[in-house]
């Protein structure tokens, strides 16, 4: 795998769309005031006798109004995204914290975490799992390294190997290394705060409790109108952004543990759960770009353009460089000392000599 090209691919395409989602909050704004133009003349100005006239500071106002109402709505949304860190929002979507004393598999997965915090140089994150979840998968969360976690479903515990619960771990990592979860977290916000002016819009419109339309109806079909224009540009541009990121963060894994075969193999345990009809956990459409594997879209070519993640067969081709068929869902590595059977010997061919 060609990793560090494929990082820097991923990092350019990244710029170039935030570029385009700011080029879209000022388009946005011309459309909304072309609009509200065109309501105006509509409803009085076309009317009048005389020459149309717009009153005093007309597209100021709709300008301030529409940049208050998407800058104000990404505030919230990512206010209360980011309220009480990583632990709380993971907590919200199921998780709890690993405990590995009592539990192999949960001990490994701390381990692998602890090995992943040395070798990236990062803050170690909280080790956290989605007991309830049978899917593979995770998600990394948190403003920063100082109150990120790393969440692992059951599923990933019990179907991986050590190595590709390491490809697992080192893609969650990855996420946060590159404040990933920050930046999606933003880009929530900022469609959050598209679809506030759409429901402004759709306010105006409404009929009151005599089912009778305000004059200020046709304005409120306008906005909703650019609103929704705006949001569903936003929407696309953010799955779009969260794909290239996860991109990025399979090839920064391959690099951090010099194996396609760990994160590869997770990959391709997912497609045979897929194929077996696992179903995975629900998550909500605002952290649905946190999971290493999302719910996948079962639309045509329209509806995937607002897919937050790549197809996995086309993850799996930038990782091996070819197609790859699905794995057994089985773990591999040598079952825990207290299982009771010791380790078999092996002969070297070369020296005779017994390894136990």
């Amino acid at each position: 795998m060609r990793f560090f090209e494929f990082q820097r691919n991923a990092r350019n395409e990244t710029r170039r769309l935030l570029l385009a989602f700011g080029l879209t909050v000022l388009l946005l704004v011309l459309a909304v005031n072309a609009a509200l133009a065109l309501a105006w003349g509509l409803t009085w100005g076309f009317w009048m006798p005389g020459e149309m006239n717009y009153p005093r500071h007309y597209f100021v106002v709709n300008t301030v109004v529409t940049l208050l109402f998407v800058l104000g709505g990404w505030w919230v949304e990512t206010t209360r995204l980011a309220d009480g860190g990583g632990q709380r929002l993971a907590q919200q979507m199921g998780a709890r914290l690993a405990q590995p004393s009592g539990n192999f598999n949960e001990q490994r997965f701390c381990n692998i975490v602890d090995e992943m915090a040395i070798s990236s140089g990062m803050k170690r994150p909280q080790a956290m799992v989605l007991a309830r979840d049978l899917g593979i998968n995770a998600f990394a969360a948190g403003w920063n390294e100082d109150d990120a976690v790393v969440a692992v479903t059951q599923g990933a515990l019990d179907c991986l190997t050590r190595d590709e619960l390491q490809g697992l771990v080192a893609h969650e990592f990855s996420h946060i290394g590159e404040g990933d979860t920050r930046l999606n977290m933003r880009l929530v916000g900022m469609v959050f705060g598209l679809e506030m002016l759409y429901r402004m819009g759709q306010t105006l419109f409404d009929p009151d409790d005599q089912g009778r339309r305000r004059a200020a109806a046709l304005i409120g079909l306008a906005i909703m109108a650019a609103g929704w224009l705006g949001w569903l540009a936003g929407h696309a541009l953010q799955a779009a952004v969260s794909r290239q990121r996860e991109y990025l963060a399979d090839a920064r894994a391959v690099q951090w543990t010099r194996s396609r075969e760990g994160l590869g193999g997770v990959l391709r345990k997912v497609l045979t759960q897929r194929r077996d009809g696992v179903v995975p956990q629900r998550v909500g459409s605002s952290v649905q770009h946190m999971l290493l594997v999302a719910n996948e879209g079962r639309g045509g070519k329209a509806e995937h353009w607002l897919d937050s993640h790549p197809p996995l067969a086309a993850r799996i081709r930038r990782i091996y460089g070819r197609d790859m068929g699905p794995l057994p869902l089985r773990q591999d590595d040598e079952a825990p000392a207290q299982a009771g059977k010791p380790a078999a010997s092996v002969a070297d061919p070369e020296t005779g000599w017994t390894l136990s």
